[in-house]
């Protein structure tokens, strides 16, 4: 019998490090809430030849990518690197269309998707917001008991979503702190006329217990 997600502490992450040029990573990763498990991890680089076929050919063969691990591996959620801020305009907009692939996988597969900054997944995995490559590397080997760092690098940065998912997962069934979707300011009512202002006076001290 499974679970339901909210209360069962086995789950399992495909991480995706999406690239504008370079190769795209990509790691699966499961969890019994103990314990970690790589299932898959490697990066993916369209070849030159398709890129020059047209300029979707690239695009369509990492949504082939994505779909084909999502089938094989049926993950629980799909965890993905968001856009660098400090990106150039014409290189984060060649990452936000690999991004956009990322999330019609995950749509056309009924997966929720969850989006971690870079400072976000280095400081959780590393403990440090600006950790380099190499210390990632390093910290991913640990953390999944592997025998030698992962290569190439992209690779290493999508478990290290992954990883960045599952702990905060983890933490936030621990201490029952809501998803980050549920998070929500609460609603104020417009005033629409100087008559309707006492009322929405009293319902916000209702509200706040006054």
């Amino acid at each position: 019998m499974t679970l339901p997600r909210e209360t069962s502490s086995c789950f399992r992450v495909l991480g995706v490090d999406p690239a504008a040029s370079g190769p795209t990573g990509f790691g699966v990763v499961e969890t019994d809430g103990h314990h970690c498990t790589i299932l898959r991890y490697g990066a993916f680089r369209v070849n030159a030849k398709r890129l020059k076929e047209s300029a979707g050919a690239g695009l369509c063969d990492v949504h082939a990518l994505l779909c084909n691990l999502i089938r094989e591996f049926s993950p629980t959620v799909v965890a993905v690197e968001s856009i660098f801020s400090a990106l150039n305009v014409r290189t984060a907009l060649r990452l936000a269309e690999v991004r956009g692939v990322v999330l019609l996988a995950a749509a056309q597969h009924d997966l929720a998707v969850h989006s971690y900054s870079p400072r976000e997944v280095k400081a959780s995995v590393a403990g440090y917001g600006h950790a380099d490559k190499r210390q990632m590397q390093v910290m991913v080997r640990a953390l999944l008991n592997m025998a030698s760092v992962p290569e190439p690098a992209d690779a290493a940065d999508a478990l290290a979503v992954a990883l960045c998912h599952i702990q905060t997962e983890q933490a936030r069934r621990k201490f029952g702190i809501p998803a980050r979707e549920t998070l929500a300011k609460p609603r104020v009512p417009r005033v629409a006329n100087a008559a309707s202002a006492p009322r929405v006076k009293e319902t916000q001290a209702r509200a706040a217990g006054i």
